[in-house]
């Protein structure tokens, strides 16, 4: 088999598949294993899929820049945000994520909710000044353009001053086994700081995340208690999250 035909093969089932094991694959191919995973570095350098430990998961879409992903799931994001937004309740102390879906979820707040607010994100901040009795606390840092939040070590160590009920957290990709990740590393740490310094983690996450992967992981999945995640997303999808302990709301 060619260079070329092994590596549509591989794209075909991973699309199928949704991931691929490289020493199951070897096997029934009748390859090598390191022929495979040559092929999938390769893949992987040309950006058509993450390469994880024993194998690959699709790379997640949801790694442009704000622009190209606030055309993504533009129908799920509203309703993912208004049942994260039914998740808080008076008084309470919320960190809320940078992102598109995280804008949505500024925008479903009660506007006579009595909240305070903790983001390190311009975006999300500008969303709520017309909420009068939601208390914003904007976290700043070096402006990370991409993502339109502020990021880096003034940032990581300003988030230890708080203690929030709930961090709703924006993610890039979402897999039972490769755990949260996204495509930047300061980012991964800022999320991370966010989780730590919250009693509770709820992750929103738009259809084309779930079964993903990124470069740069965010924390296992043992640090989510929530996922907020559309209707009409494949139960098959959702169930290893269940399995571990994880509530999951369909939106």
């Amino acid at each position: 088999m060619l260079t070329r035909q092994r590596k549509e093969l591989l794209l075909r089932l991973l699309k199928e598949e949704g991931q691929i094991v490289a020493k199951t694959l070897s096997e029934s191919l009748g390859l090598s294993e390191d022929t495979i995973r040559r092929d999938l570095r390769e893949l992987a350098k040309e950006g058509l899929l993450q390469r994880v430990h024993g194998g690959a998961l699709p790379a997640s879409p949801a790694q442009g820049n704000f622009a190209v992903r606030e055309k993504l799931s533009t129908d799920a994001k509203p309703a993912i945000a208004r049942a994260a937004a039914a998740m808080i309740a008076p008084g309470q102390v919320v960190f809320i994520d940078g992102g598109t879906t995280a804008v949505q979820l500024a925008r479903a707040l009660p506007r006579d909710l009595r909240a305070t607010v903790i983001t390190h994100s311009p975006s999300v901040a500008v969303e709520l000044v017309e909420h009068e009795h939601i208390d914003v606390i904007v976290i700043g840092g070096r402006l990370f353009k991409h993502s339109i939040v502020a990021m880096g070590a003034a940032a990581v160590e300003a988030v230890s001053q708080f203690r929030a009920d709930l961090f709703f957290m924006g993610v890039c990709s979402l897999d039972p086994e490769a755990g949260i990740t996204t495509g930047d590393f300061d980012e991964a740490a800022m999320k991370r700081a966010l989780s730590v310094h919250a009693q509770r983690t709820v992750v929103l996450a738009s259809p084309e995340k779930l079964g993903t992967a990124a470069p740069f992981q965010i924390a296992p999945l043992a640090t989510v208690d929530h996922i907020v995640v559309n209707r009409g997303v494949d139960e098959a999808l959702l169930a290893p999250y269940r399995e571990m302990g994880i509530e999951v709301t369909l939106a």
